[in-house]
């Protein structure tokens, strides 16, 4: 049998089972899952109802995230799959679907956040190779007009306490918007937040089983 997204062929609410008048038809058609993983981009496209084309992502190891408070978007690494709602084979195997809950390089947000307020986002130990990576950047030299505008930034330069902390990492996690199998693009948003609390806390509890 092939794999089809009818729902004729499901009992009812109430438990009875419905009368299957018609066999299967094209328009019903369900495709195998892609399961997309982290690896060197490679996708194909598949030609679908109405002559449309869908992207089928089968690796993928970048996309565009959005740190929500800093109106920062950029392109970045993912490094791997650390939760899913739905199931926890996602995560062992490294698969990328909507709503999973990934790893990040924190690379391009730490620049993009230094260079508009001029001060480091955070004070805790960073991850080695940044540090080496730090003391190779020559500081640019700034006009005091410039200056001035990055002192009056520096108010508005708090961030979350958790997002401090994962910046000393190099890590930050993120959670995937876009739908790989449908579209071939991995895209997200940076977690902060309540909605932060509650995935650290998730991740945090199943660690504390799996010592246990």
């Amino acid at each position: 049998m092939g794999i089809t997204r009818d729902s004729r062929h499901k009992r009812s609410a109430s438990g009875a089972r419905r009368a299957y008048y018609r066999k299967k038809r094209a328009f019903e058609l369900g495709r195998q899952a892609s399961n997309t993983r982290i690896g060197p981009k490679r996708v194909h496209s598949t030609r679908v109802r109405g002559g449309n084309i869908k992207y089928r992502a089968l690796r993928l190891e970048t996309g565009n995230f959005s740190w929500g408070s800093e109106n920062i978007t950029a392109k970045t690494r993912i490094l791997g799959v650390v939760y899913n709602a739905s199931n926890n084979e996602l995560v062992r195997t490294n698969t990328l679907v909507k709503n999973s809950i990934i790893q990040v390089d924190a690379t391009p947000f730490r620049q993009s956040y230094e260079k508009h307020y001029g001060k480091p986002v955070t004070t805790k130990r960073r991850a080695a190779g940044q540090g080496a990576e730090e003391a190779n950047e020559d500081p640019a030299k700034k006009s005091a007009h410039v200056q001035r505008k990055m002192e009056g930034r520096v108010a508005d330069s708090k961030i979350d306490p958790l997002v401090e902390q994962q910046f000393g990492a190099g890590r930050l996690y993120a959670a995937i918007s876009s739908r790989p199998g449908q579209s071939g693009r991995a895209d997200g948003y940076i977690l902060e937040g309540s909605e932060l609390e509650f995935y650290v806390r998730r991740l945090r509890a199943r660690h504390a089983g799996k010592q246990a």
